[in-house]
C-alpha cells in the first residue's frame, strides 16, 4: 500500500529544492517532533547515489537510520528512491502559494498506516515551517 503526504510551502521552489537535498538543512528540518532530532545526513544526490540521516531521541533512549538510494533525479521537480524493500518518490510543484510538495512512500507492516501517515507528515510540516522561516 502507498502512502502521500503533502505541504504547500510558501517559498521558491530553487530554496524548497536546495532545503530538502542539502544535508545541512536536513540536520535543522528532519524530524517528526521536537523531542528527536537528525544528528548526522549525507546526501549524494544523483542516480545511483546514496543518502542517510540519523534520526535520534533527544534524551538518547533511541535512534535510527534511515537510509537509501536514489533511483531518479529531476531537479528541481522529482526525486525518486529505494530504502530497504521499499520505494518512494518526492514531487514539487508551483502552485499559487509556492511549491507543493508530495511524498509518496510504501507502508510497512510495524506501525499503523494512521502512524505512518501522521510521523511522515509531521516531518514534512517540520520542514514547510522550516523553509518559510529562512528566507
Amino acid at each position: 500500500m502507498k502512502i502521500t503526504v503533502e505541504a504547500t510551502v510558501a517559498s521558491p521552489i530553487e530554496q524548497v529544492w536546495r532545503a530538502y537535498t542539502n544535508p545541512d538543512d536536513i540536520k535543522r528540518w528532519n524530524a517528526a517532533s521536537d523531542d528527536w532530532h537528525t544528528t548526522a545526513a549525507t546526501v549524494d544526490l544523483r542516480e545511483g547515489g546514496t543518502f542517510s540521516s540519523r534520526m535520534e531521541a533527544k534524551d538518547g533512549s533511541m535512534g535510527f537510520d534511515f537510509a537509501g538510494t536514489y533511483t531518479k533525479i529531476v531537479a528541481p521537480r522529482l526525486i525518486e528512491y529505494l530504502f530497504g524493500d521499499r520505494t518512494a518518490s518526492v514531487e514539487f510543484t508551483d502552485v499559487e502559494a509556492g511549491v507543493n510538495v508530495r511524498v509518496t512512500f510504501d507502508a510497512e507492516e510495524t506501525h499503523s498506516i494512521e502512524q505512518q501517515r501522521g510521523g511522515w507528515q509531521a516531518i514534512l510540516n517540520n520542514f514547510a515551517r522550516y523553509v518559510e522561516r529562512s528566507q
